[in-house]
C-alpha cells in the first residue's frame, strides 16, 4: 500500500540520501559519486537534532536517520 505524501512535503526542503524501501537510486552514476543527484532525492520532513524525517518521493516510504551515527560510518 502506498502511503500519500506528507504534509510537510516540501520539494525546496530536500536530502540525497538512499531509500531503504525502494533503493530506486541503486543503478544511478551521479548518486554513487555522492553527488546531488536531480531525480533521487527525498523530502526532509523535519527533524529533532541529529534525528531528520524523510520521506521517498518515488514509493512514498518514510523513515527517520541519525545523521550523527552516519557521519561516524555506522548506521542506524
Amino acid at each position: 500500500m502506498r502511503l500519500p505524501l506528507d504534509p510537510h512535503a516540501d520539494p525546496a526542503r530536500r536530502a540525497w540520501v538512499a531509500c531503504p524501501g525502494c533503493d530506486d537510486a541503486r543503478d544511478c552514476g551521479t548518486c554513487l559519486d555522492r553527488r546531488n543527484c536531480r531525480s533521487h532525492w527525498r523530502y526532509l520532513i523535519g527533524n529533532n537534532g541529529p534525528r531528520v524525517h524523510l520521506q521517498c518521493p518515488n514509493c512514498t516510504h518514510t523513515w527517520t536517520l541519525d545523521t550523527s551515527r552516519e557521519r561516524h560510518g555506522r548506521r542506524a
